[in-house]
């Protein structure tokens, strides 16, 4: 999938692409005809950059409530030649959540969209899963023969079946069909569920990768086999070196952090700064200095995981660094620098946005650790972070930490935080937001008594609604 076009923070398309709550607050007083095109543009071409993680759809649903939108532009998404050339599950993953949550809330046509795309769409069984959750037996029970029909009464057919029972993430229509009071349905079913846990019992007892009769040697040339395969196994292979080596192993697992092999460099590496190898942070700075990508990446990761006191130390020195190491240097002291380095950590995240924009992922360790060491004077590039970012969960990142380091947040981003996509943003707007402006009062009594709300924002916005607050 490629990456998104996000608009401009200050447009509406781009505030509803970023899932902002200023989003939902100005398409409520813009054009409805512009409001919904803005709105269909998002769920019809998924803006997230990482659509397995980031939320999206409770916040459009919403908003299709809230402008009492049709569903056209949606039903036409679904329904159009493309979605038989194109079956990956990220081109109509959104809108099927999105129409999920609209049935609960009771849209009758949203229901009746996803019935009809999990009996002929590509992307049935995401739609079968949002209709496990919300659809009724009857309407379940009525899917059974267009969901069977698509896996013939041959092996192979069989065999795709037990998979998609085996791997469906909400099993409430597999079980309802298991009981169905057609024979042929329900023999076919049962057959599947006990081919398919058949099949992971298989899966979890096969052996795989080295066990702890291996020498150090073999581990490391797993390791290697792994580099030539395209496959990173410096991880898997550095836990297996702490079953396997003892003390008389150091000599050759620090000649391989020195000068072995990728797979054997990256995995010695690992190994020795997990157990805080006294040799592990010269080690890792010669890594950096003469590896490869990989062994440099490597060697980066097994020093940001060091806990102790000389890690940190040496990362005080390493923070000037221009390269790797002097990123991941800020990082270690955003997570584990005292207040004495407030400084470096303040320089880190400037050069970071500077030169890598407000979407680098070396933001959420170091927007992170901003907040935690309370650093007052980092607000402005916290704020900038806040608006620019298209990842939602870095912006939630933002947002707590300008609780934690801007007097102005509760009157200012926290009110429009009720309104973001992610639960976690709003749960902290909802302990923050200065509840003498009339929209958050009525917001958090919204979010109260909303079912579809996550229980931790519930919570805490009951920790604000008392007989002192303002009557809406």
């Amino acid at each position: 999938m490629f990456d998104p076009v996000i608009a401009p923070s200050g447009t509406l398309l781009g505030l509803l692409q970023r899932g902002r709550g200023d989003g939902t607050l100005h398409a409520l007083t813009a054009p409805r005809a512009e409001a919904l095109a803005a709105l269909d543009h998002c769920v019809l071409r998924d803006p997230r950059h990482d659509w397995q993680v980031e939320n999206r759809s409770l916040y459009y649903a919403r908003l299709y409530l809230d402008l009492n939108g049709e569903l056209d532009e949606i039903e036409r998404h679904l329904f159009d030649a493309e979605d038989i050339l194109d079956d990956c599950e990220s081109r109509t993953g959104l809108a099927l959540a999105v129409l999920g949550h609209l049935a609960s809330y009771g849209r009758r046509d949203a229901l009746a969209l996803l019935r009809r795309y999990a009996a002929v769409g590509s992307n049935w069984a995401w739609a079968l899963d949002e209709l496990a959750l919300r659809d009724d037996d009857a309407g379940l029970r009525a899917l059974a023969a267009p969901v069977l029909a698509r896996f013939p009464a041959d092996p192979d057919g069989e065999a795709a079946l037990a998979a998609a029972v085996r791997d469906a993430f909400e099993p409430r229509p597999w079980r309802l069909w298991a009981d169905d009071s057609r024979e042929s349905v329900a023999r076919r079913v049962r057959a599947a569920q006990e081919a398919g846990s058949f099949d992971r019992w298989q899966r979890q007892m096969r052996p795989s990768g080295p066990r702890p009769g291996w020498s150090v040697g073999a581990v490391f040339e797993w390791a290697q086999q792994g580099v030539e395969r395209g496959a990173a196994l410096h991880v898997p292979a550095a836990r297996c070196l702490t079953a396997v080596a003892g003390p008389e192993d150091r000599p050759e697992i620090v000649e391989a952090a020195r000068h072995g092999s990728d797979g054997a460099r990256c995995t010695a590496l690992r190994y020795l700064a997990d157990g805080n190898d006294p040799d592990a942070l010269d080690l890792v700075e010669s890594a950096v200095a003469d590896g490869s990508a990989a062994v440099v990446e490597a060697a980066v990761d097994a020093f940001e995981r060091m806990r102790s006191v000389a890690a940190v130390d040496r990362a005080r020195g390493w923070a000037h660094r221009p390269d790797a190491l002097g990123a991941a240097a800020g990082r270690v002291l955003a997570c584990r620098g005292g207040t004495q380095d407030r400084d470096l950590v303040l320089a880190a995240l400037r050069e970071a946005v500077r030169g890598e924009g407000p979407d680098a992922p070396t933001l959420w360790t170091l927007v992170d650790g901003t907040g935690r060491l309370g650093i007052a004077c980092a607000a402005p590039v916290l704020r900038h972070v806040y608006r620019e970012t298209a990842s939602s969960h870095l912006r939630q990142r933002a947002a707590r930490a300008l609780a934690a380091t801007d007097p102005s947040f509760p009157a200012g981003f926290a009110v429009e935080c009720l309104w973001d996509c992610e639960e976690t943003t709003r749960e902290i707007a909802a302990r923050h937001a200065e509840t003498g402006d009339a929209r958050v009062v009525d917001q958090l009594r919204r979010l109260a008594a909303d079912p579809a709300e996550e229980a931790e924002v519930q919570t805490a916005v009951r920790s604000r609604i008392g007989p002192d607050m303002p009557a809406v």
